[in-house]
Order: structure tokens, then sequence, then C-alpha cells
């Protein structure tokens, strides 16, 4: 797995994807598939995808709820369930790449 998987899913899915880099802050890659470092300050002694590489724990947070009236809770998930997610339905990622 990839940021690149972690960024298409979270297009896909239209969600906030957290994971926890070895420093202790958080990387967030966002619905728009933009990956973050809130706690950053300046030129960052790490790379995002070695990071992603160890981690083990993941948060899927849905920006938009599926049900209005029943509000969307984010949910963990262990890098095998995120793999899996990721691998789901590549086919369909692509075809929408070749029709655009």
């Amino acid at each position: 797995m990839k940021l690149a998987d972690l960024r298409r899913l979270a297009i896909r899915k239209q969600a906030r994807i957290h994971f926890r880099i070895a420093n202790g802050m958080e990387c967030v890659v966002d619905e728009h598939g933009v990956a973050r470092v809130p706690e950053l300050k300046g030129i960052p002694d790490f790379n995002l995808e070695q990071e992603l590489a160890s981690a083990q724990q993941f948060l899927l947070d849905p920006v938009v709820p599926v049900d209005p009236k029943k509000p969307a809770n984010p949910r963990a998930l262990a890098r095998q369930e995120l793999a899996a997610l990721t691998d789901a339905s590549p086919s369909t990622a692509a075809a929408d790449h070749e029709e655009e």
C-alpha cells in the first residue's frame, strides 16, 4: 500500500484517513487526496511514504454522512483492513480516469 493508494481511497470514499508517524505526529489524507501533517512547523526530516510503510493503525473518518439523520463515526482499521479497501475496486477507479 502506497500513499497514492490512500489518496485515491480518501477521494473515492470522501473520507479523511489518519495515521501516526514515528515522531508522534499524525498525518491526515483528506477527502481531496492531500496528505498533511498539521503539527509540522518546518522542513520535515521524514518521508511520508516510509512512515506509511511502518504504520499499523489507521482511522477512516467519513466527511459526508451516508444517512443525513445519523452522523458517521470514525472507524479504526488495521493495516490489512485498509489495504483490502484500497484493493477492493481498482478497476473501477481506473475506468473512471479513462472516461475523463
